[in-house]
Protein backbone atom coordinates (compact mmCIF):
# COMPACT_ATOMS: atom_id res chain seq x y z
CA UNK A 1 0.00 0.00 0.00
CA UNK A 2 2.80 2.22 1.05
CA UNK A 3 5.29 1.05 -2.06
CA UNK A 4 4.21 3.85 -4.60
CA UNK A 5 4.92 6.66 -2.23
CA UNK A 6 8.98 4.87 -1.29
CA UNK A 7 9.36 4.57 -5.04
CA UNK A 8 8.60 8.35 -5.46
CA UNK A 9 10.84 9.59 -2.50
CA UNK A 10 13.40 7.38 -3.84
CA UNK A 11 13.48 9.28 -6.98
CA UNK A 12 13.11 12.34 -5.69
CA UNK A 13 16.47 11.80 -3.37
CA UNK A 14 18.09 10.28 -6.43
CA UNK A 15 17.31 13.47 -8.56
CA UNK A 16 18.43 15.65 -5.53
CA UNK A 17 21.94 13.72 -5.46
CA UNK A 18 22.68 13.78 -9.18
CA UNK A 19 21.76 17.87 -9.28
CA UNK A 20 24.30 18.30 -6.47
CA UNK A 21 27.15 15.82 -7.94
CA UNK A 22 26.90 18.23 -10.89
CA UNK A 23 27.20 21.31 -9.08
CA UNK A 24 29.86 19.94 -7.06
CA UNK A 25 32.00 19.11 -9.93
CA UNK A 26 31.26 22.36 -12.58
CA UNK A 27 32.10 25.07 -9.51
CA UNK A 28 35.85 24.47 -8.27
CA UNK A 29 35.68 26.22 -5.52
CA UNK A 30 32.66 24.60 -3.32
CA UNK A 31 34.90 21.48 -4.15
CA UNK A 32 37.45 23.03 -2.64
CA UNK A 33 35.60 24.28 -0.07
CA UNK A 34 34.48 21.22 0.63
CA UNK A 35 37.53 19.37 0.41
CA UNK A 36 38.50 21.95 3.23
CA UNK A 37 35.23 21.67 5.23
CA UNK A 38 34.03 24.74 4.79
CA UNK A 39 31.60 26.61 3.46
CA UNK A 40 32.14 28.51 0.10
CA UNK A 41 30.71 31.88 1.34
CA UNK A 42 33.37 31.52 4.33
CA UNK A 43 36.02 30.70 1.95
CA UNK A 44 35.32 33.96 -0.27
CA UNK A 45 34.86 36.01 2.88
CA UNK A 46 38.17 34.73 4.87
CA UNK A 47 39.69 35.14 0.71
CA UNK A 48 38.95 38.55 0.63
CA UNK A 49 40.18 39.68 4.25
CA UNK A 50 43.42 38.12 3.68
CA UNK A 51 44.35 39.42 0.22
CA UNK A 52 43.91 36.15 -1.70
CA UNK A 53 41.46 36.81 -4.49
CA UNK A 54 42.99 38.28 -6.67
CA UNK A 55 39.88 40.05 -7.90
CA UNK A 56 39.43 42.72 -4.88
CA UNK A 57 43.22 43.01 -5.16
CA UNK A 58 43.58 44.07 -8.81
CA UNK A 59 40.12 46.21 -8.14
CA UNK A 60 41.64 47.95 -4.79
CA UNK A 61 45.34 49.00 -6.68
CA UNK A 62 42.85 50.24 -10.24
CA UNK A 63 40.80 52.93 -7.40
CA UNK A 64 44.61 54.57 -6.55
CA UNK A 65 44.61 56.50 -9.84
CA UNK A 66 40.65 57.06 -9.55
CA UNK A 67 41.66 58.62 -6.20
CA UNK A 68 44.42 60.70 -7.04
CA UNK A 69 43.24 62.13 -9.92
CA UNK A 70 39.74 63.86 -7.89
CA UNK A 71 42.87 65.57 -6.11
CA UNK A 72 44.73 66.76 -8.59
CA UNK A 73 41.92 67.95 -10.45
CA UNK A 74 40.78 69.96 -6.88
CA UNK A 75 44.22 71.16 -6.16
CA UNK A 76 44.31 72.43 -9.80
CA UNK A 77 40.26 74.33 -9.32
CA UNK A 78 42.27 75.78 -5.84
CA UNK A 79 45.42 77.29 -7.89
CA UNK A 80 43.06 79.02 -10.59
CA UNK A 81 40.70 80.03 -8.32
CA UNK A 82 43.18 81.82 -6.17
CA UNK A 83 44.30 82.86 -9.50
CA UNK A 84 41.39 84.65 -10.16
CA UNK A 85 40.93 86.02 -6.84
CA UNK A 86 44.15 87.56 -6.92
CA UNK A 87 43.48 88.79 -10.39
CA UNK A 88 40.27 90.61 -9.42
CA UNK A 89 42.42 92.08 -6.61
CA UNK A 90 44.74 93.67 -8.84
CA UNK A 91 41.71 94.85 -10.96
CA UNK A 92 40.14 96.42 -8.37
CA UNK A 93 42.90 98.00 -7.15
CA UNK A 94 43.73 99.79 -11.00
CA UNK A 95 39.83 100.30 -10.14
CA UNK A 96 40.25 102.36 -7.46
CA UNK A 97 43.68 104.40 -8.29
CA UNK A 98 41.49 105.44 -11.14
CA UNK A 99 39.02 106.58 -10.29
CA UNK A 100 41.19 108.61 -7.49
CA UNK A 101 42.80 109.65 -10.73
CA UNK A 102 39.22 110.39 -12.18
CA UNK A 103 38.08 112.16 -8.94
CA UNK A 104 41.58 114.45 -8.52
CA UNK A 105 41.53 115.65 -12.45
CA UNK A 106 37.69 116.56 -12.17
CA UNK A 107 39.03 118.55 -8.77
CA UNK A 108 41.96 119.94 -10.80
CA UNK A 109 39.78 120.82 -13.72
CA UNK A 110 36.95 122.34 -11.63
CA UNK A 111 39.82 124.47 -9.90
CA UNK A 112 41.37 125.59 -13.54
CA UNK A 113 37.92 126.64 -14.67
CA UNK A 114 37.26 128.60 -11.31
CA UNK A 115 40.85 130.11 -11.85
CA UNK A 116 40.21 130.71 -15.58
CA UNK A 117 36.75 132.37 -14.68
CA UNK A 118 38.53 134.93 -12.29
CA UNK A 119 41.27 135.74 -14.34
CA UNK A 120 38.42 136.76 -17.55
CA UNK A 121 36.50 138.70 -15.02
CA UNK A 122 40.19 140.44 -14.04
CA UNK A 123 40.92 141.19 -17.65
CA UNK A 124 37.52 142.18 -18.22
CA UNK A 125 37.62 144.78 -15.60
CA UNK A 126 40.39 145.71 -16.95
CA UNK A 127 39.76 146.41 -20.15
CA UNK A 128 36.22 148.23 -18.77
CA UNK A 129 39.03 150.69 -16.86
CA UNK A 130 41.31 151.04 -19.64
CA UNK A 131 38.58 152.00 -21.68
CA UNK A 132 37.02 154.41 -19.50
CA UNK A 133 40.79 155.96 -18.82
CA UNK A 134 41.30 156.05 -22.61
CA UNK A 135 37.20 157.71 -23.41
CA UNK A 136 38.23 160.40 -20.56
CA UNK A 137 41.60 161.24 -21.66
CA UNK A 138 40.01 161.39 -25.46
CA UNK A 139 37.53 163.72 -23.54
CA UNK A 140 39.95 165.92 -22.11
CA UNK A 141 42.09 166.76 -24.99
CA UNK A 142 38.88 167.47 -27.08
CA UNK A 143 37.79 169.80 -25.02
CA UNK A 144 41.28 171.53 -25.39
CA UNK A 145 42.36 174.07 -28.09
CA UNK A 146 43.88 171.89 -31.15
CA UNK A 147 47.12 174.11 -30.49
CA UNK A 148 47.17 173.55 -26.57
CA UNK A 149 46.77 169.41 -27.34
CA UNK A 150 49.36 169.07 -29.50
CA UNK A 151 52.17 171.08 -27.46
CA UNK A 152 51.28 168.75 -25.16
CA UNK A 153 51.06 165.63 -27.34
CA UNK A 154 54.78 166.89 -29.01
CA UNK A 155 56.15 165.29 -25.60
CA UNK A 156 53.54 162.86 -25.06
CA UNK A 157 54.29 159.19 -25.18
CA UNK A 158 53.92 158.17 -28.37
CA UNK A 159 51.95 155.09 -27.71
CA UNK A 160 49.68 157.45 -25.98
CA UNK A 161 49.36 159.65 -28.52
CA UNK A 162 48.70 157.41 -31.08
CA UNK A 163 45.75 156.20 -28.77
CA UNK A 164 44.14 159.46 -28.04
CA UNK A 165 44.67 160.58 -31.66
CA UNK A 166 43.02 156.97 -33.36
CA UNK A 167 40.39 156.76 -30.64
CA UNK A 168 38.99 160.55 -31.47
CA UNK A 169 37.00 161.54 -34.13
CA UNK A 170 37.99 162.67 -37.15
CA UNK A 171 36.67 166.23 -37.01
CA UNK A 172 38.34 166.36 -33.88
CA UNK A 173 41.98 164.63 -34.65
CA UNK A 174 42.11 166.29 -37.89
CA UNK A 175 43.13 170.05 -36.19
CA UNK A 176 46.14 168.58 -33.37
CA UNK A 177 47.36 166.15 -36.16
CA UNK A 178 48.09 169.49 -38.10
CA UNK A 179 49.44 171.46 -35.34
CA UNK A 180 51.76 168.51 -34.15
CA UNK A 181 55.77 168.70 -34.67
CA UNK A 182 55.74 167.62 -38.75
CA UNK A 183 58.49 164.77 -37.55
CA UNK A 184 55.60 163.54 -35.14
CA UNK A 185 52.73 164.00 -37.15
CA UNK A 186 54.08 161.66 -40.04
CA UNK A 187 55.00 159.14 -37.28
CA UNK A 188 51.72 158.93 -35.67
CA UNK A 189 50.08 158.73 -38.93
CA UNK A 190 52.75 155.89 -40.00
CA UNK A 191 51.57 154.14 -36.95
CA UNK A 192 47.65 154.98 -37.08
CA UNK A 193 48.37 153.30 -40.89
CA UNK A 194 50.31 150.04 -39.83
CA UNK A 195 48.66 149.17 -36.62
CA UNK A 196 45.34 147.50 -38.41
CA UNK A 197 48.30 145.32 -40.46
CA UNK A 198 49.70 141.79 -39.23
CA UNK A 199 52.40 142.46 -37.44
CA UNK A 200 54.64 140.49 -40.56
CA UNK A 201 53.09 143.24 -43.03
CA UNK A 202 53.65 146.16 -40.74
CA UNK A 203 56.32 148.98 -41.81
CA UNK A 204 57.89 150.30 -38.94
CA UNK A 205 61.32 150.21 -39.28
CA UNK A 206 63.48 153.32 -39.19
CA UNK A 207 60.41 155.33 -37.80
CA UNK A 208 61.21 158.40 -36.68
CA UNK A 209 59.29 160.63 -33.74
Amino acid sequence: MFRPLTVILAGLAIATAAKLGATFFDDPAPQQARADGTDAPLFAAASAAEGDDPAVSLGGDADLPLCEAPEALLASIRDERELLERQKETAAKRTAELDLATETLDVERGRLEDLKSEVENLLARVEAAHTMDVDRLVLLYQNMKPKDAATIMNDLDIEVTVMVLGTMAERDAAPILAALDPVRARAVSQIILERSKLPGDQRLDNLKF
